[in-house]
């Protein structure tokens, strides 16, 4: 399992866009209406952006390791880190089910998530393993009183408060993730408009859809703007005064 985490781990950016193509595929139902799929699947996909966004903005670890390995310069156990050691993946993951609902696919649901359930467990077991063998016992320690995946929700109020939210970081981070699930829901949302017949030019859903579209590709324009002009870098840290004499 762990060397087929580490393959699934190096190969994910191209692994991991073969299973969204699936989206374009048609076939049994999930909702019989599928405006009751798009707006479902659209709350559980928010539901896991919000733990993403959470726990980039509270505490981060650097995303896609190193050359595409297995990496962490250190143990990250602050923040959601705190009460859920994969914070991220269950993210991830929430996301995959939203995108699944919406896209009204039975299909898309039996490939999609089983795929994923496999894969993220595979890179989560390759992660464990690293972190294991560098940190040793000090990271066994943090596994034995934080849960792998199931959120220990205890004390999480006084870790929201007890912390700065690192609005710039998130942007920076999480723009073209954001975007491409955003993107997916809207998309296959007018795919199934064209499947049943009601995509109309006249249609206020089929206009909304479109600017929701166009609003959602400008916003990602932007915060790659942002970025790469370095207006997302952290403001510097300005020295003290020196104490009059």
């Amino acid at each position: 399992m762990i060397r087929i985490g580490n393959f699934i781990f190096h190969y994910r950016n191209g692994l991991f866009p073969l299973i969204y193509c699936l989206l374009i595929i048609q076939g049994p139902t999930l909702f019989g209406n599928y405006k009751t799929a798009a707006i479902v699947g659209f709350c559980v996909a928010l539901l896991g952006q919000s733990i993403r966004a959470v726990t980039i903005g509270l505490d981060y670890i650097i995303r896609g390791g190193k050359d595409r390995r297995v990496y962490a310069e250190r143990l990250v156990t602050g923040g959601i880190f705190n009460h859920c050691r994969n914070p991220l993946y269950l993210g991830n993951f929430i996301i995959v089910v939203g995108v699944a609902i919406a896209a009204n696919s039975i299909i898309y649901m039996s490939i999609a998530i089983p795929f994923f359930i496999f894969a993220y467990a595979a890179i989560i077991a390759a992660e464990e393993n690293f972190l294991r063998g560098k940190f040793g016992e000090e990271f066994n320690t943090y596994c034995r009183r934080v849960n792998r995946l199931l959120p220990n929700l205890s004390g999480l109020m006084t870790t929201l408060n007890g912390m700065t939210f690192n609005w710039r970081r998130l942007i920076s981070a999480e723009y073209g993730s954001t975007y491409i699930w955003l993107a997916a829901i809207t998309l296959v949302t007018l795919r199934n408009l064209w499947a049943h017949g009601d995509y109309n030019p006249n249609n206020p859903l089929v206009w909304t859809l479109w600017s929701c579209l166009g609003f959602v590709s400008l916003a990602y324009c932007l915060a790659r703007f942002l970025k790469k002009t370095g207006r997302l870098n952290p403001p510097p840290v300005l020295a003290p005064f020196p104490a009059a004499k």
